[in-house]
């Protein structure tokens, strides 16, 4: 253990480590190294590798400073010789940041401690060096609050309080009858600093820690700690990063943006983040810490003057009060801005993607603090990767795989219907931090978010002053954010541009009160559960719901769909029932209908009447008399897929759900439909008990049900046939496919498709025309999978139904698995919920067996899967490895598909 190197240091253009060692110095410890490499103006500093986060984890806090403390040591003296200071000394202090840096971003949802060094001390040092007493004050003040809040747990003890430390600021600022932190003179700051280590010690019953070596085992510790905090734990599971993983931890010398009217600090995009446009974008504040801009405190201002003209407008303020009191970067540090402006070109240009940077100046000296690929929305990911592509940044390839499939889904979400919004009461209009429609009831707390959700089905708008990464599940749970502060870069905007979630920050007309659970608004009172409606993309605030509207996909969505089909060499297809689905489908690039179930048709008007007529009947012929009034219901069904699909392959799936999931189950329901269909309650109450089964998911129903009463085989074999002669007769191209459900032997099979044929050869004959149609089956037993040499003998493509499949495997209830899953899910028992991601292993290893045997059979079978999974793109890139002709999804699902499909293809997996 003691020969493995945990340090890496940085500085000077200089580094040990580089941007390719993501894996052991984290994004931002593997950023920083390539930004001296490159030349960048980079503050000093280490980073502790993440292999340390694991070790950590398996040995405790003082084995890992045991371990560490030789290398570190080494690592600050580093620090000490490019910036003749030193750590802990009386007039010369170094002071440091700790931050934290996962392989993966996890922005907010980990810990960072700024100016750590200070004590009583070194204040008086900076101050004299400085000749700024209230400069080193203010950094001493921001040390402890950050310090108490991170490492020794100083937080707000319910939900309704607020943070302990800026009860204490607010009080401070009454007291002085000021509004802004930056009023506070150097007395104020010294009484803020005292008030502060008192409450610490109130608290823990400790004295705050002065000795700056114990600050910075205490601040590296509490960052590795963070790595299992709640907030970064349920982020994890959100963007599917792995626990073992860890983060890094990077250690820099400080540089101060909150000097004085010649500092300031600020985040920048190279590209608009919620819509992807191509402008430097971005926001600052004078005399302040990087904590400060993201964390909502005080809106910041624009560094473009483009930029800040545009939040003037959207805030209704004049060009002269503008320029007066809100002016860019560009305008009062305009030398600063213009290398600034070089640096993000130029760090654009390097990494080939839209870059997230953050940077502080030092009495007009500009420090690079970090750069990382920036999070953005599904609409400015195509955007970006599009338009990049057109000026010749990256290759076709490229873009696509720099699409997330996952991300689409935010492009395929409603939008305010352009009607509705101009009759819509505006009530605040803030910053549009995230676009979308958002529309629900008010909730002022995260957990109230969470709950409404479970209760009612119905997402709620999370309204908070600002949020703070402890809102992330609520924020989760949300339709929309809405902040009283906080800027485009603050907390809110960036958590929900990566979620693809709805916001609107920075409305600072908003009074709310969390008590009262009341917002006050340009004379509306709004209370909770009241509906409000957001749009991120103006950042207007509506009263009330509004009305919405299917988004228009085209332009560099249409481009990357095309992309995304020449590249793939899996096809997709979807699960649709009707027409109308059938030409969503469409026109997302499905090509073909990969399962249509019969069952869903007769559901809808009078159908169920004569369904249920069928089941009540006493005999066979009882039964076909009802049959054949469904016949024709069906057989305009199927037409109307056929013409949609125009020629693309339909699979339709023969009646497979048990009989008595047509028939009501209670009384009250049972006695209407006696009097309906004018036969005896006892008759209809008799038949539910003869139909109910203690298992009915085995029971009586797919292939057993076409089997022992044929006649419905007949039927809708009859109906799909005629429909495809009827369709191909108006010079149309049809494709049919007639799938057997639930087949687990090869006999059950091979009677169901002489039913099958017996019926296709009748209509033949009877209209002296032929049509080719297959027959197949869907795998969903798991006897049919290891026996699919022998089911290829008969069927002439499989389809994989992993929906039941994965119930028999893992012998899960689908309806049930929620009871125990949170806790297998904690446990590690399993990764993640088998019903929404592929069991690779189990349900894997079975349909990769299964497609084995079957060629084996039949070399050129065909085989798909029609099961959820066919949506999610880790289940669509094992369907590509393990050989599979086709997946099918719901609709709005295929382009998700259509892009995994060409990830698959692409990544070689």
């Amino acid at each position: 253990m003691a020969d493995v190197k945990r340090v890496y240091t940085f500085g000077n253009k200089a580094a040990e480590g580089n941007g390719k060692m993501r894996e052991l110095l984290g994004g931002k410890g593997a950023n920083l190294a390539e930004m001296n490499l490159i030349g960048i103006p980079v503050p000093p500093g280490f980073t502790i590798t993440t292999e340390v986060c694991t070790e950590y984890y398996a040995h405790g806090k003082d084995k890992v400073i045991e371990l560490l403390r030789p290398e570190v040591e080494r690592a600050v003296k580093h620090i000490e010789q490019l910036t003749n200071m030193r750590f802990g000394d009386k007039t010369m202090p170094l002071l440091v940041s700790v931050r934290s840096g996962a392989r993966a971003s996890m922005p907010g949802m980990m810990d960072t401690i700024l100016n750590l060094g200070m004590n009583d001390v070194a204040v008086e040092a900076v101050a004299k060096r400085t000749g700024n007493p209230r400069f080193a004050w203010d950094s001493y003040r921001r040390f402890v609050q950050m310090y108490g809040d991170v490492v020794l747990g100083m937080k707000p003890q319910t939900k309704e309080d607020h943070d302990p430390f800026e009860v204490l600021i607010e009080e401070q600022k009454a007291k002085r009858g000021v509004k802004q932190d930056t009023e506070l003179t150097t007395d104020d700051l010294k009484e803020l600093v005292a008030a502060f280590k008192a409450a610490v010690k109130k608290q823990t019953g400790e004295d705050f820690p002065a000795d700056p070596w114990d600050q910075l085992w205490g601040a590296v510790c509490a960052v590795f700690g963070s790595w299992m905090n709640e907030r970064a734990i349920l982020y994890r599971k959100l963007n599917n990063i792995p626990a073992e993983w860890g983060t890094a931890v990077s250690v820099q010398a400080m540089v101060f943006g909150n000097m004085g009217e010649n500092s300031a600090t600020g985040v920048a995009f190279s590209r608009d983040a919620a819509t992807g446009e191509n402008i430097f974008n971005g926001e600052y504040l004078i005399n302040a810490q990087g904590e400060d801009v993201v964390a909502g405190i005080r809106t910041p201002q624009q560094i473009t003057v483009e930029g800040s003209k545009r939040w003037a407008k959207a805030q209704n303020i004049s060009e002269e009060e503008r320029r007066a009191k809100y002016p860019s970067l560009e305008e009062v540090m305009p030398a600063v801005y213009k290398e600034l402006d070089e640096i993000q070109h130029h760090l654009e240009k390097y990494f080939t993607d839209m870059q997230d940077i953050e940077f502080t100046i030092q009495d007009g000296k500009l420090w690079m603090l970090q750069c990382r690929n920036g999070k953005r929305t599904g609409a400015a990911m195509v955007k970006i990767a599009m338009d990049m592509l057109r000026e010749g940044l990256i290759d076709e390839k490229t873009a696509v795989l720099r699409c997330e499939p996952a991300k689409l889904d935010e492009l395929l979400h409603p939008v305010f219907d352009k009607t509705a919004i101009k009759h819509a009461e505006v009530i605040v209009k803030g910053l549009p931090a995230s676009p979308g429609a958002a529309t629900g009831p008010v909730v002022f707390f995260a957990d109230d978010a969470e709950k409404v959700l479970a209760k009612t089905g119905q997402k709620a708008v999370l309204v908070r002053i600002e949020t703070s990464p402890e809102d992330l599940k609520g924020m989760l749970d949300a339709a929309g954010i809405l902040t009283a502060r906080g800027g485009m870069t603050s907390h809110a905007a960036v958590v929900a541009r990566g979620m693809g979630k709805c916001c609107v920050s920075g409305a600072g007309e908003l009074k709310i009160d969390y008590k009262a659970r009341t917002i006050e608004v340009n004379g509306y009172t709004i209370k909770e559960g009241d509906w409000i409606s957001l749009n991120g993309s103006t950042g207007e605030v509506y009263l009330g719901q509004v009305a919405t509207r299917d988004a228009d996909l085209s332009g560099d969505f249409g481009k990357l769909m095309e992309l995304a089909g020449k590249y793939s060499v899996l096809k997709v297809r979807a699960n649709a029932d009707s027409p109308k689905d059938a030409e969503q489908a469409f026109a997302f690039g499905a090509e073909g209908i990969g399962l249509c179930r019969t069952e869903h048709m007769f559901f809808e008007g009078d159908r169920i009447k004569a369904v249920r007529e069928m089941i009540l009947a006493d005999d066979e012929a009882g039964r076909r008399v009802a049959l054949a009034k469904l016949l024709p219901i069906q057989r305009g069904d199927f037409e109307g897929l056929f013409k949609v699909m125009k020629g693309y392959p339909v699979t339709v799936r023969l009646l497979d759900p048990p009989l008595h999931e047509f028939v009501p189950h209670f009384e009250k329901e049972q006695r209407e439909l006696a009097k309906e269909m004018c036969v005896p309650f006892e008759k209809i109450a008799a038949k539910v008990e003869e139909l109910s089964e203690v298992n009915p998911m085995l029971g009586h129903r797919g292939c057993r049900l076409g089997n022992t009463y044929p006649e419905i085989t007949e039927m809708q074999t009859r109906a799909i046939i005629e429909a495809a002669m009827n369709v191909r007769a108006a010079g149309i191209p049809v494709h049919v496919e007639i799938m057997v459900p639930l087949v687990g032997n090869h006999k059950e099979l091979r009677y169901q498709k002489n039913i099958i044929d017996r019926t296709a050869d009748e209509v033949f004959a009877e209209r002296n025309d032929k049509i080719d149609y297959m027959v197949g089956t869907m795998i969903e037993v798991p006897r049919a999978a290891v026996t699919a040499n022998q089911i290829a003998e008969v069927a002439e493509f499989f389809s994989f139904g992993t929906n039941d499949l994965t119930q028999m495997t893992l012998g899960f209830s689908r309806d049930d698995i929620a009871k125990f899953l949170p806790v297998y899910l904690e446990k590690g028992i399993l990764k993640n919920d088998p019903f929404q991601i592929l069991d690779r292993n189990g349900v894997g290893q079975l349909v990769r067996e299964a497609v084995l045997k079957g060629r084996s059979t039949r070399l050129q079978l065909k085989c798909g899967i029609c099961g959820e999974h066919g949506g999610e793109p880790s289940s669509v890139e094992f369907c590509h490895y393990a050989g599979l002709t086709y997946v099918s999804c719901s609709p709005f699902r295929v382009p998700i598909a259509r892009l995994a499909a060409a990830h698959a293809a692409l990544t070689g997996k």
